[in-house]
């Protein structure tokens, strides 16, 4: 029988929020830092952030193997427990593999408390679409589904119309999040979900990293049979958000603003997209074909006094050449897109 989301978090992410993609801490050592970590999750509640996603991408896929997948989101949990308090904030953990391993993933993530799951990618590439449709069926047994569209660059791969619009249509499936980095692809998408007969119950969400601030002001509209459907993408699930997080919060609530008829926060938004776009393409390390994604988000955290390093669990993993020194150009060319002041005034009791 299909998982439901509890009131709460079903309103909350069925009217749109700002959910980060929670980083790693890690020692010099590449061990648990967990006095960071936890301070990672206090800046995203306190930053205003409706939840956060665990265990996905960014908190790099080799916490499974390396034995701390379970310490991690048991401390996400137990930080969020503390500093949200009574109010809604989403609980998401990630899980990959195939149907075994992602249901024992999605098992975990319900003894802990956790609301859904996102789906990544599955451990063979042999796996059709009609094998990803089973996965998610079985782990919506266990937990609510977000469904993921992940780009080919970080260990995605193509999925059609038809997969999205039969994903839709099963019971468990609450949200997608769409992060193919392609407009076609997000276009393709956003159709299939569209088109499903439960389209209207699953949340759209953007992690398309390099495309924010569009995603979140574009409507789709969409022809299905007599009816004609506009659907939207009422937040985000990203990477991006797990830093500057409380400028991504209020970058979400002015999209609202333009969606509601602001015609100037709408002109502003749109002219704040390219610069946006710029440093996320330091961030992620665009020229680098996005090899170190994750040590710029450590990076810029760095920077902030948020984590002591830029270490991934892999040793070879890392800043690319030339992208730290990129990553200070747009700091200090857009600083209104950053949020260091906020950062610097609570940092101190965050790693308390």
């Amino acid at each position: 029988m299909a998982q439901e989301l509890p009131p709460g978090p079903a309103r909350l992410l069925a009217d749109g929020c700002a959910i980060p993609a929670h980083p790693l801490a890690l020692t010099a050592d590449r061990r648990l830092d967990e006095r960071r970590q936890r301070a990672l999750t206090r800046y995203y509640v306190a930053a205003g952030a409706g939840g956060v996603a665990v265990g996905v991408h960014t908190t790099q896929f080799a916490i499974r193997s390396a034995g701390l997948f379970e310490p991690v989101l048991d401390l996400a949990r137990e930080t969020i427990d503390e500093a949200a308090g009574n109010q809604p904030f989403l609980r998401i953990a990630g899980a990959v593999g195939d149907v075994q391993q992602a249901v024992r993933e999605a098992e975990l993530a319900a003894a802990l408390g956790y609301h859904a799951v996102l789906l990544g990618p599955a451990s063979s590439r042999d796996l059709d679409e009609q094998d990803l449709l089973l996965r998610a069926k079985a782990v919506g047994e266990v937990l609510p589904v977000v469904g993921f569209y992940l780009q080919e660059a970080v260990g995605g791969r193509h999925l059609t119309r038809r997969f999205w619009r039969e994903l839709a249509d099963l019971p468990c499936v609450v949200a997608a999040k769409i992060a193919p980095f392609d407009r076609y692809r997000t276009l393709e998408a956003v159709r299939g979900i569209a088109e499903a007969d439960r389209g209207s119950e699953v949340a759209l969400y953007t992690g398309n990293d390099d495309t924010i601030v569009t995603d979140l002001l574009t409507p789709y509209t969409v022809d299905v049979g007599e009816r004609v459907v506009q659907r939207r993408i009422v937040g985000g699930l990203l990477g991006q958000w797990a830093v500057w997080t409380r400028q991504a919060v209020r970058l979400l609530e002015r999209a609202r603003q333009a969606w509601a008829g602001d015609d100037a926060e709408l002109r502003a938004l749109l002219a704040e997209s390219a610069p946006l776009t710029e440093a996320n393409a330091a961030v992620f390390d665009a020229v680098g074909g996005f090899a170190g994604c994750i040590a710029g988000v450590h990076e810029v955290l760095r920077r902030q006094g948020l984590l002591a390093g830029t270490w991934c669990l892999d040793p070879d993993e890392g800043l690319s050449p030339g992208q730290a020194e990129e990553i200070a150009r747009v700091c200090q060319a857009y600083p209104e897109l950053t949020d260091d002041a906020f950062v610097a005034e609570h940092l101190d009791s965050w790693l308390r």
